[in-house]
């Protein structure tokens, strides 16, 4: 199963936040500068495709379809941006090699955008995780937003992560969010099974996003790991032990997660001094991105008694 957010023909759980955009931009009042902000995984960057294609689809064959809040396969602009080949649209996010959005992909953004227009469409700069711009970037990035070309729309993706205020007064915040009804809805209707059929209940939290629970799903088929049959605990211990965080910051996020959801899942520890301690260290390590492994192996001794 493929979920990323370009490919996903379908939008579920976030059709009244759709509308209202859908409104303002038929009352061509849609802000040029959008923030989109919310839990990491909740279908914001799903969100922003499905706006970006119900607009340059206009006038096109196989136009969005309004009725079913979907996106026609055979759309031209659709195929465009699966090939990176849509003039009208750019996406900037963090490169698999590197840990930061960088000035260099903000310059290359500046040159592309100075290009003229191929054609009268509105063109679409969406940047996801908007966290990893550093310093430089963000700098780069407030001269365009500050006097943006016309007829360009920036779509920001905001994981509720740390950002500079300079960044988020230029843009209008659009803040998505849903219950945990709404989201296990959503889990349900993706994975088009219940997820306690696929996930033992030790290891769900109510407020896992659908990316979340993809991302879960996908590294225990590739590790082949039971989730029916592990409980959180030894999860935690297979997580460490194997050093699987080392290599993918998916799993590390998730690890963070399974520790966050074992303190809250455990009485006795969420008064105590220790899950005090820990929640701030592990908030600290997220803040300043410093080497985890010492926290782990601590985890594990003291929280995890092994």
């Amino acid at each position: 199963m493929n979920l990323s957010p370009n490919s996903q023909t379908n939008l579920y759980g976030l059709e009244n936040q759709f509308n209202e955009l859908v409104k303002l931009y038929k009352k061509d009042i849609l802000p040029s500068k959008i923030l989109l902000s919310g839990l990491k995984g909740i279908g914001k960057s799903t969100l922003a495709y499905h706006l970006i294609n119900y607009i340059l689809s206009l006038n096109e064959d196989y136009q969005y379809e309004l009725d079913k809040l979907t996106i026609n396969p055979e759309n031209r602009s659709y195929k465009l941006i699966q090939n990176n080949t849509n003039p009208n649209f750019y996406l900037i996010d963090v490169n698999l090699d590197k840990k930061n959005i960088d000035i260099n992909q903000i310059r290359t953004l500046i040159h592309n955008l100075n290009k003229s227009s191929f054609n009268s469409k509105p063109r679409f700069v969406l940047i996801d995780n908007i966290e990893y711009l550093n310093i430089n970037s963000i700098n780069a990035l407030l001269k365009i937003l500050e006097e943006p070309n016309e007829n360009i729309h920036f779509i920001l993706i905001h994981n509720n992560k740390k950002i500079l205020s300079t960044l988020l007064s230029r843009c209008i915040n659009f803040k998505i969010s849903l219950d945990n009804q709404k989201i296990k809805e959503i889990n349900d209707s993706l994975f088009e099974k219940k997820t306690s059929d696929l996930i033992n209940q030790d290891l769900i939290d109510y407020y896992f996003t659908p990316g979340r629970i993809f991302n879960l799903l996908k590294f225990s088929n590739d590790k082949e790991i039971d989730l029916k049959k592990i409980n959180l605990r030894d999860f935690l211990l297979l997580l460490i032990n194997n050093s699987y965080y080392k290599s993918d910051d998916k799993v590390k996020s998730l690890l963070y997660d399974m520790i966050e959801l074992f303190i809250l899942k455990n009485i006795s520890l969420i008064y105590s001094d220790l899950s005090s301690y820990f929640l701030t260290r592990i908030n600290e390590y997220k803040k300043f991105n410093l080497d985890d492994e010492s926290l782990f192996l601590e985890i594990k001794s003291k929280l995890l008694n092994e």
